[in-house]
């Protein structure tokens, strides 16, 4: 592979994965807003696989992405630019955001893989370093792509777009604590989970969010 496919392939993987990981965390944040609750397509099953299709592509072309610039000598990285902070010849602050994004990624992935087997007031708050992670990992995408230019307005739109979804989401007051509900959704899969009433209300089935 010549050096300059070699590139491109870095390029193409890491844009993929940006476009992966806004859509993750868009629907990170659709799922846990309180007013998820009144949709009703897709289910909250179909919400919730779709989460966690988006979150192994964006691992695939993330893995990808750091492998080909690892073993690219004219991308001038290397595998300890992929794996430690400042360690990259190559724009090594653009880059150092990279490789924090990525392990602030496995963290967010493995308390979520794990959601369903240790308490949600442990993994929840863990989770949420999901929101860090997107903005390294914009902030590397404008820094570190020798494409930016090009892709500017790009960036600016998708970044304003979760922005504001976020903005929204913590905005919005939830009734209840739903931690436990997903939780338990992540534990049962496809079943629906059944809200514990709140006192003076009756018991009713729903799809549980995030607080």
């Amino acid at each position: 592979m010549t050096s300059t496919l070699s590139w491109e392939l870095a390029r193409a993987s890491g844009l993929t994965s940006y476009v992966l990981m806004t859509a993750l965390v868009a629907m990170g944040l659709v799922l846990a807003h309180p007013a998820a609750a009144r949709l009703r397509r897709p289910r909250p099953a179909t919400r919730l696989a779709l989460h966690v299709s988006l979150a192994t592509f964006t691992l695939v072309f993330t893995v990808l992405h750091v492998v080909v610039l690892a073993t690219d000598s004219y991308a001038q990285v290397g595998w300890l630019g992929v794996i430690l902070p400042m360690a990259s010849t190559y724009r090594p602050v653009p880059v150092t955001l990279g490789v924090l994004a990525v392990w602030a990624g496995l963290v967010t992935g493995l308390t979520a893989r794990f959601a369903g087997r240790i308490a949600g007031r442990i993994w929840w708050p863990i989770h949420k370093v999901s929101a860090v992670a997107f903005l390294l990992v914009w902030g590397h995408a404008v820094l570190a792509g020798s494409d930016t230019a090009a892709l500017r307005t790009f960036y600016l739109v998708t970044g304003g777009a979760v922005a504001v979804l976020a903005a929204s989401r913590y905005a919005a007051r939830a009734p209840r604590d739903r931690v436990e509900d997903l939780s338990a959704a992540t534990r049962v899969g496809p079943a629906r989970v059944e809200s514990r009433p709140q006192s003076g209300a009756q018991p009713r089935t729903q799809q549980g969010v995030l607080r």
